[in-house]
């Protein structure tokens, strides 16, 4: 990977659709070397992704919550399992394996506070592994990004 991918990256990460000849205006190589890069990028995994940034707000989903869980044990079984839920939890938008005093962090987002207590009683309650979790409600979205460059 050289200065010029590093230039294509910086811009699609922040707008996925720019297309091949507005890259190349930018980065100064032509459409079809960009189109090139951006298949070799992807190829080898450095794009994941492109997707959509929805807004919570206007598809209903007010409430922002980060929630710290701690397990009860912490086997391969049992990490994989609540790995696994938090995956197919729809209301999770991140879900992260931590060291500290949390063995998870979570960014999810519920239309309101009724739904989180909802998703509690399913996954935390009625999950024998989790011993114990804390939630901060997010006041206000400072900065939403998973900008690496």
């Amino acid at each position: 990977m050289d200065d010029k991918d590093l230039q294509i990256l910086k811009l699609v990460q922040s707008n996925a659709r720019l297309t091949a000849d507005a890259l190349s205006l930018e980065v100064g190589l032509s459409p079809p070397a960009i189109q090139k890069r951006l298949r070799k990028l992807r190829d080898t995994g450095v794009i994941e992704n492109e997707i959509a940034v929805l807004s919570p707000a206007k598809l209903g989903r007010e409430l922002t919550v980060i929630v710290q869980v701690v397990l009860e044990r912490e086997n391969r079984m049992y990490l994989d399992t609540f790995k696994r839920t938090m995956r197919n939890a729809p209301q999770v938008q991140q879900c992260y394996y931590t060291t500290g005093e949390a063995d998870f962090v979570l960014v999810m987002t519920v239309k309101n506070i009724k739904e989180y207590e909802e998703f509690t009683q399913e996954y935390f309650f009625d999950q024998s592994n989790v011993s114990r979790f804390t939630t901060s409600v997010v006041m206000d979205r400072v900065k939403v990004s998973l900008d690496i460059l």
